[in-house]
């Protein structure tokens, strides 16, 4: 079995801050890590290869500097590890993003492809059902779990506002993992060592098939233009002791004031 797990490197939430003028992220000085959501996939494909012999192949689409979250992929016990890095692809939205990781992955054999829910920089959740569309591939996403017959069909536990479902998939398919579907396996001194020293192939606008017009800001129909922090809520003025019929009077006037109904 051949797995590919796209990864992302993002800024870490916990310390993000944002320009009060600009309202862009102020990235200068903030951590970088992998994203938790693509973690959780990375963590599952690693269990597939534990128990089935798997070929784990990690890509990330970004800057340069994504090369370190290839290699903590690699200290985990990936395989293989592809940067799709060129300055053509700036700028790119959710769609360019997929159209660019999904052509990357017609060069790669693979059986199933998983990637994580979203990414915490976005919170969008489209670049993995938008690859498995580019690719024609079966898609599952919010999955909290899956096992391998040991030929071709996967049975996947798929969370959902309910509670959750049980499908099977048979290969090749699309999976999007939440961060909770797994915890990370912890890398050990030696995979560290390792990954030091191991490949990292660097794939540019050149060694890819791509249309110039669909990659980067060309191929981007959206765009932020503004990014702000959510304001604190006012606090609520309180009536004790009121009948179903004032409250009711209460609220309409409310209403009434505020939207001019």
């Amino acid at each position: 079995m051949n797995i590919v797990v796209c990864i992302k490197q993002v800024p870490d939430t916990t310390e993000i801050k944002l320009d009060p003028v600009k309202g862009t992220l102020i990235r200068d000085g903030v951590p970088s890590i992998m994203n938790p959501d693509d973690k959780g996939a990375l963590e599952q494909a690693l269990r597939l290869k534990d128990a089935h012999n798997a070929h784990v192949t990690v890509i990330t689409m970004g800057p340069p500097q994504a090369e370190a979250i290839l290699r903590e992929a690699y200290a985990m016990g990936a395989d293989r590890a592809i940067l799709v890095s060129d300055r053509k692809f700036g700028g790119a939205d959710t769609l360019a993003t997929s159209y660019t990781l999904s052509q990357a992955m017609r060069k790669i054999d693979y059986d199933l492809i998983i990637a994580g829910r979203q990414a915490i920089d976005g919170d969008t959740a489209q670049v993995g059902p938008q690859i498995a569309e580019q690719l024609d591939l079966p898609q599952i996403t919010y999955v909290e779990e899956a096992t391998f017959d040991g030929k071709e069909t996967l049975t996947v536990r798929k969370s959902t506002e309910e509670g959750h479902e049980i499908l099977e998939v048979d290969l090749p398919c699309m999976l999007t993992l939440l961060a909770t579907a797994n915890k990370p396996r912890y890398m050990r001194i030696r995979g560290i060592m390792e990954a030091i020293g191991k490949p990292i192939e660097c794939w540019g606008a050149g060694d890819i098939e791509v249309d110039p017009e669909r990659i980067g800001l060309a191929g981007s129909p959206t765009n932020v233009k503004k990014s702000f922090t959510k304001g604190a809520k006012a606090m609520g003025a309180l009536h004790d002791e009121v009948t179903p019929e004032e409250a009711a009077d209460i609220i309409f006037n409310k209403l009434k004031e505020k939207f001019i109904i």
